[in-house]
């Protein structure tokens, strides 16, 4: 038995540093709000006004969660904390818009073997970012220290939102049509998927996340941080845009393309899809780096597109026009038609994440890049 009474802080729990921690968020918090919005940081729950939906005809609710993966151990790695939030609010939000839907709220939970108020704040503030970027209110959140689980510069982080859309607006697989072109909207990077690839090519490598790339044109580690772009304002507007002529979208996350894109479309279709862009330089280095075989590196990781959409041909012009004057590079990069695979060239996904979809035949060679690992 111990001589020496023991505390919740002696146990390694510091209650006063989570209450500094909610202080230096505060500012943060409050640039990520809507009108919506009732009561103030602090609360048992977020409290949001949901009176604006008894004017719809039959809102549906959609909601996601996710985190952000082994991303959190390069922040880790580089002592660099604010840009994960951003990753973690694309990760989820951006689910939502997939179905069509408005995303309205969102709360987050850390996890880490510390609490750091500096840290914790730095990690709040990328989250209230991202949050200002989508349209989307941080209604509430919670840090939760767990010493012994975790080391003391560990954490982890995870988030859900929730939003709304019309019954007869829902976007998916019933609305694509034989003949509809699918488009490309760029990544910004590497997003926040594949980093257990990524971060096993570096370190094999011998790599240090501080080394300058010129093709990069800046270090490694800061390529690999960049965060994950957010697409919801963009995306809403290409809803509200075109209507009906909007069929599908697709979040590009774990899987790559070909899968992401073959869950919203429907059994006995096929896409067509061209390698007709050149990924940014950052999927190259690991592609060569790692030795990383071609099917592998696209199975894992985005390849320079982070959504698609699949949309009548005839408003495709209209999309491209509109996704790139909001800061979205876009491009077409295939069509969909009626009918199985059949016996065609180039490598066919069917089915993935347990939905019985379409299938994506990925054809063609990206144009060359090149860049130096010496």
């Amino acid at each position: 038995m111990s001589d020496q009474p023991i505390t919740y802080a002696s146990a390694g729990v510091d209650v006063h540093a989570g209450d500094r921690a909610v202080e230096l968020m505060k500012e943060s918090v409050r640039r990520a709000q809507r009108p919506e919005v009732l009561g103030g940081l602090g609360g048992f729950a977020g409290m949001f006004d949901a009176s604006a939906l008894q004017g719809m005809r039959r809102p549906v609710l959609a909601t996601s969660t996710d985190g952000v993966g082994t991303k959190v151990a390069l922040a880790q790695a580089m002592d660099r904390h604010d840009t994960i939030g951003q990753d973690l609010v694309g990760m989820v939000v951006d689910d939502i818009v997939v179905s069509g839907a408005e995303p309205l709220f969102m709360t987050d939970y850390i996890a880490c073997g510390r609490v750091v108020p500096e840290r914790i704040a730095a990690i709040v503030s990328g989250i209230a970012r991202g949050c200002e970027l989508a349209g989307v209110a941080l209604v509430g959140g919670e840090t939760a220290e767990h010493p012994g689980l975790l080391d003391p510069e560990e954490y982890d982080v995870a988030g859900a939102a929730t939003g709304v859309v019309e019954h007869d607006a829902v976007l998916g697989p019933h609305r694509v049509e034989d003949g509809d072109v699918v488009l490309a909207l760029a990544s910004s990077g590497l997003h926040s998927n594949g980093f257990s690839l990524v971060r096993r090519v570096v370190g094999a490598s011998g790599w240090a996340w501080d080394r300058q790339v010129p093709e990069l044109g800046r270090t490694l580690g800061e390529e690999c941080l960049e965060p994950t772009r957010i697409y919801t304002r963009p995306l809403l507007e290409l809803v509200r845009d075109l209507g009906t002529d909007l069929h599908a979208l697709s979040h590009v996350t774990g899987g790559g393309l070909a899968a992401n894109l073959a869950r919203v479309l429907p059994a006995g279709t096929l896409a067509t899809v061209e390698r007709s862009w050149t990924p940014p330089p950052i999927f190259t280095l690991v592609q060569e780096l790692g030795r990383v075989p071609q099917p592998d590196l696209e199975q894992t990781l985005n390849m320079g597109v982070g959504f698609v959409a699949v949309l009548s041909a005839d408003r495709a012009g209209r999309a491209i026009e509109l996704l790139t004057g909001a800061g979205v590079d876009t491009w077409q990069i295939g069509t969909v038609s009626r009918g199985g695979t059949g016996e065609q060239d180039g490598d066919v996904v069917q089915g993935a994440k347990g939905v019985d979809g379409g299938a994506v035949r990925v054809v063609g060679s990206y144009p060359a890049g090149v860049i130096s690992t010496q």
